[in-house]
């Protein structure tokens, strides 16, 4: 079919189809609910007539304004009524050739009233029956016939027909078949005299006739209720139950006249009011036609089947629709569909976002839109069918200028996807919808507080709509449409509602305070660690991109991040890359960004990298007192790292010094050094001032690991881990076991074994490069003085520790080096990796490991530089010559 739009747009020869991409999961979906339908109707129990048998007889199609819900419908209407018309994908169903189906669609969206609306949707059913059947129906002939009499007098029921345009050339049909009713009642009647009359005086004889249990009567019009319907006054309350006649006359038909029909009611949403007027009248007239099948498509799902619209429909419940209420065992999506029957219209993939754009326009036989461009088209689109025909007419529009279309001309939304989304909410739903749209994920209390409401009954009411959709399992398990989130922000100043930015930045701090409140007040849905983050992305990129310059709670969020080791990514999104030097930060919320992103970042940067993004961060001057002491801290680090020992120890004085909240780990950060030095008295005389908050088992270890004090060393390590399980601190725990793993290796390496095996395990969730080196040098200890590789894989590592800026990583690998070698008896090596060692540590930092390993081979003491050891020299090489030969031994037997 030609897309008439497209080929009125242009004077070039354009190929322009109404693309159709493939929704074969959605015809499978008809196309089992009708075989199910048919063989229900077909079996010997079904009684039309029943009106306590629960309803199966109908589904629903649901999903965000634009998503192709009318489309499919249309396809649908097609290929029910020839299948030459159905999508060859598709296949033939499993009733093809056995039943007549008669489609009948009706857009519910043409009428503007209650009653004129129901009206045409009967009519409209009528007139299809009268072309496919050829036939009076009596007894919903007459009651059609007296109720137009009563309704519109004066105005015939052929000039209505006729001016509304109803059913196109069946519409003359439909008089003739109601006149012929009234003549086919009167003769059976046998009463001449009513010839001419009005319908009222035939339906009141024959009323009198059913009433006498006439023979002929009840041949005519044998319905069980028909006498009722007839008598009742004809108004539209009467006519909503006349369907009842109407499906009776169909189950009666003879075989060859037999059909069974199936009425599409596109545009659903259009008839919600608040009393649900419009839509009573339409559920009765699927309760009261068991033996048609409807297929329903609107915005928002059925919801027939919740108990609680008890008294506002007649028919409600999950005993009277069980096809639409969720059934056990269910998976999550068809759960939130809200019934089996159910089917939420999804988004197109990329693949067929692309098929339908090169399908769209064609020229010469070839897409007209290049790939290039469809791939922005589809970026933008988040898989929405109504982006993809608007960026269809942008592109004829461009090209009517005489100019060629390019892929920026795409990169944009359109406001046309707000005023269909907006069209049918109330405006506590619209502020609602809106405030949501600043949000990635948010349940009923963000969403809520985010709009600055006191009451959450709008952001109930919005969550139940298609363009939201759910994920249970998740923090806040509702989102937003990715194209309609888009086009709220992007272009909400078109609608004639739409926000100013003084408003949007107002929604912008509620929603950052909502975001630090859920934080705050958290009281073990989810785990602390991963509300902390979540809500840290989320407000880092409020902050950020909304110029918000109070930082509140993300100042104490990010100082939450970095109490423990994991380093789960923070940083929002960003803008696309330009040419160019990149700007940098301009606001706090940029500054705190871009911190949180450069200490996260470094467990997969260089940390030279680290230490220039952390410099510019600084020169800034953007950060708050505490937020410029962390930066501090963390750049002090990184010197540390680079062996730049002077840098590191005047960025950790002033982070002690500042008595903040970081001090504990700036003075930790000194003892560190100084043990680094080789100052051990000093570093030993810190750690009653770390506490847990200056990891001081940790740092005790450290110092008693290069003194050969190994169970000193395990013994601390292992009160680090307890410690950190105590304060639910994985990262920590994880570094401890490492650490932990390291010192039994130089002793124990079947202990090592495992202690390295739950190193490992600890270690896999978390990104901790740096304790992953040391879970390597382990290894290599654990191996020393077998033939397992370990000088091939000591290469790797160093070559990891020179990639990464690790430079204080490379003497103790060195070390573990020459435990292998003086394990192994092989001296040139040792000798070899003893220079290494004192090329890697002529700085002074580390310089008691070449004291070590010269002990480890029993080799002369250096002379340079002097170490402060705890213990006195023969004492510390004494214990590593021990562990050599402990080894040895181990070996040996």
């Amino acid at each position: 079919m030609a897309d008439l739009r497209a080929l009125f747009s242009s004077n070039d020869p354009v190929g322009s189809s109404e693309a159709f991409t493939n929704r074969q999961r959605q015809w499978n979906f008809v196309a089992t609910a009708v075989e199910e339908h048919l063989r229900r109707i077909a079996t010997p129990g079904f009684d039309v007539e029943d009106l306590e048998a629960p309803r199966d007889n109908v589904i629903g199609f649901y999903g965000v304004g634009g998503v192709g819900k009318s489309t499919l419908l249309r396809k649908l209407e097609a290929s029910l009524t020839a299948a030459e018309q159905r999508p060859a994908q598709w296949g033939a169903p499993a009733w093809a050739g056995e039943k007549t189906l008669l489609p009948v669609r009706i857009d519910l969206a043409r009428s503007a009233s209650t009653g004129s609306d129901f009206e045409r949707v009967v009519l409209t059913v009528r007139l299809a029956l009268a072309a496919a059947v050829g036939r009076s129906l009596p007894s919903f002939d007459l009651a059609l016939r007296r109720y137009w009499e009563a309704q519109h007098p004066g105005e015939p029921l052929e000039e209505y027909i006729k001016r509304t345009g109803l059913a196109g050339k069946f519409g003359q049909m439909l008089p003739k078949q109601l006149q012929g009713a009234v003549s086919e009642a009167i003769g059976a009647l046998q009463l001449p005299g009513l010839v001419g009359a009005a319908a009222g005086q035939v339906t009141t004889a024959l009323v009198g006739a059913l009433r006498e249990r006439r023979a002929r009567a009840r041949a005519l019009a044998g319905c069980a209720r028909t006498a009722a319907l007839l008598e009742a006054e004809p108004d539209l309350e009467a006519l909503s139950f006349y369907p009842h006649l109407l499906a009776w006359e169909i189950s009666r038909l003879p075989a060859k006249k037999a059909v069974v029909p199936v009425i599409l009611l596109d545009t659903w949403e259009d008839t919600s009011d608040r009393h649900r007027d419009a839509e009573r009248l339409l559920q009765r007239l699927v309760w009261l036609m068991p033996n048609c099948f409807f297929v329903i498509g609107g915005r928002n799902r059925l919801p027939w089947a919740d108990t609680a619209l008890q008294g506002q429909l007649d028919y409600t419940g999950p005993a009277a629709w069980p096809g639409l209420a969720p059934q056990p065992g269910q998976t999550v999506p068809a759960l939130a569909a809200g019934g089996p029957r159910q089917h939420l219209i999804g988004d197109f993939s990329d693949q067929d976002c692309d098929t339908y754009l090169a399908q769209r326009l064609t020229h010469d036989g070839h897409p007209l839109i290049g790939p290039e461009i469809r791939a922005v088209i589809t970026r933008r689109s988040h898989g929405l069918p109504l982006h993809l025909d608007l960026a269809v007419a942008r592109f004829l529009e461009i090209r009517r200028t005489g100019r060629t279309p390019t892929p920026a001309d795409f990169d944009h939304t359109f406001p046309a996807l707000i005023a269909r989304t907006l069209s049918d909410l109330t405006a506590d739903e619209r502020h609602v919808l809106r405030s949501a749209s600043l949000l990635d994920a948010f349940d009923l209390d963000l969403a809520t507080r985010a709009a600055g409401l006191a009451h959450q009954s709008a952001a109930r009411r919005l969550i139940e709509r298609p363009m939201i959709t759910e994920d249970p399992f998740a923090i806040w398990p509702y989102h937003l449409h990715g194209a309609i989130r888009s086009a709220l922000v992007a272009a909400d100043h078109h609608v004639e509602d739409g926000w100013t930015p003084a408003d949007w930045h107002r929604a912008a701090e509620r929603a950052l305070a909502a975001l630090g409140r859920q934080w705050q007040e958290a009281h073990g849905r989810v785990p602390g660690r991963a509300l902390l983050v979540a809500c840290l992305r989320q407000g880092l990129r409020l902050a950020r991109d909304h110029g918000l310059g109070d930082l509140a709670w993300l100042i104490d969020a990010a100082f939450a991040y970095t109490e423990d080791s994991i380093w789960e990514p923070l940083a929002p999104p960003t803008p696309a890359p330009c040419a160019g030097p990149q700007p940098g930060p301009d606001t706090s919320a940029d500054a705190l960004a871009e911190l949180l992103a450069a200490v996260a970042r470094r467990q997969h940067e260089h940390r030279e990298r680290t230490a220039e993004r952390l410099t510019a961060v600084l020169a800034t001057g953007l950060l708050p007192g505490e937020l410029a002491e962390l930066a501090l801290y963390y750049r002090a680090k990184a010197h540390k790292d680079l062996g730049r020992t002077e840098d590191a120890l005047h960025g950790m004085r002033q982070v002690a010094d500042a008595a903040g909240r970081l001090a504990p780990r700036g003075r930790r950060g000194l003892a560190r050094l100084a043990s680094i030095r080789g100052d051990f008295p000093t570093a030993l005389a810190a750690i009653p001032t770390l506490g847990w908050q200056g990891r001081h088992h940790r740092v005790l270890g450290h110092i008693h690991l290069p003194h050969g004090a190994i169970d000193q060393a395990v013994a601390a390590f292992a009160d680090a881990r307890t410690e950190a399980e105590q304060h639910d601190a994985p990262g920590e725990r994880a570094i401890a076991q490492t650490l932990l793993s390291l010192a039994c290796a130089f002793a124990d390496p079947a202990r090592a074994d495992d202690e390295l095996a739950l190193a490992h395990q600890l270690l896999e969730p978390l990104d901790q490069r740096a304790t992953h080196l040391y879970a390597g040098i382990a290894a290599l200890l654990r191996d020393a003085g077998t033939h397992h590789d370990v000088t091939d894989r000591a290469t790797v590592l160093r070559t990891e520790i020179t990639v990464s800026g690790l430079a204080g990583y490379g003497p103790l690998l060195e070390t573990a080096l020459a435990f292998h070698h003086a394990v192994r008896g092989a001296h040139d090596d040792l000798t070899a990796t003893i220079s290494r060692l004192r090329e890697t540590t002529a700085n002074g930092d580390f310089a008691y490991y070449v004291h070590v390993a010269a002990a480890m081979g029993d080799l002369p003491q250096p002379a340079d530089p002097a170490i402060q050891w705890l213990d006195n020299d023969h004492t510390v090489r004494a214990r590593w010559r021990a562990l050599v030969t402990a080894r040895q031994h181990h070996l040996r037997n």
